[in-house]
């Protein structure tokens, strides 16, 4: 009877990793910067049997790459199966903070994110290939890249997320090289000021863009999350705000991503 058991066991395994999500690096490549550029692609279980499935767009942060999502935060592939979605995380070059950089063509991230990417996602892959389809998030610069991706182009993404981001630059000119992709901020302080996402809600109507923003209390991006809920208050655009206890931290972000992922599991489902 133990043998049984055993063998049963093993079998219920077996069926579980056969039928577990697909993690894939895949090779792009960017025509605007004239390089290959690797990203992470997580398929759920049933995406053989799946016509078109949506998209999420997950950013990693300042000093990482491609790869630190999936590495820190392996339950991705749990998420997958659960919301049925297609994962993408991008590489932003370690400190991009995915600008089309007006001092440095060799760092066009914009493009490439929201334009190439996509493109080559789209012709890969069985992905709803509409904004209804797409949504996008990051963590830290990251949060940025996503909200300034999406923003931007609202005609690519349907929804958007940040977890502890830095949607306001301007308090920070001499850090994580932001001087490099927009040049010195005492030399260009209004390009600092039209790059800042907090500078950007004009671009915004209300109910167009499913947005939700997370922010830890203890995190050193606390003050100006909370200074874009109130613009976007201000500015009558419905978002989801959270605040929770916690720090610039991968705990934090290992949780807050599950919420995230709620929110936009239900906005692709809204048909």
């Amino acid at each position: 009877m133990k043998q049984f058991y055993a063998l049963l066991a093993v079998s219920v395994l077996a069926c579980q990793l056969s039928f577990a999500a697909k993690v894939d690096t895949v090779v792009t490549h960017s025509e605007v910067m004239k390089k290959d550029i690797k990203a992470v692609v997580v398929t759920p279980d049933r995406y053989a049997d799946a016509k078109a499935l949506p998209t999420l767009y997950l950013l990693h942060g300042a000093g990482d790459a491609y790869s630190g999502w999936i590495k820190k935060v392996p339950a991705l592939q749990q998420y997958a199966d659960q919301y049925q979605m297609i994962i993408v995380c991008p590489d932003g070059n370690v400190t991009s903070w995915y600008f089309d950089s007006p001092v440095d063509p060799a760092w066009q991230y914009e493009t490439y994110v929201s334009r190439e990417l996509v493109n080559y996602i789209d012709k890969n892959y069985k992905t709803v290939k509409d904004r209804k389809g797409r949504a996008i998030t990051g963590l830290s610069m990251g949060g940025h890249g996503a909200l300034y991706l999406s923003f931007r182009h609202q005609d690519v993404f349907g929804a958007a997320g940040s977890m502890s981001g830095g949607v306001d630059i301007t308090p920070f000119p001499l850090n994580w090289n932001i001087a490099k992709r927009l040049g010195d901020y005492e030399k260009y302080p209004q390009r600092w000021k039209e790059n800042t996402i907090i500078n950007m809600t004009h671009l915004l109507i209300p109910n167009k863009l499913a947005l939700i923003i997370d922010c830890g209390r203890d995190d050193f991006f606390y003050n100006v999350n909370v200074k874009l809920h109130d613009e976007l208050v201000y500015q009558n655009i419905p978002h989801d705000f959270i605040i929770r206890p916690g720090a610039h931290t991968w705990p934090y972000w290992a949780n807050a991503i599950k919420y995230q992922l709620l929110f936009f599991n239900d906005f692709f489902n809204r048909g």
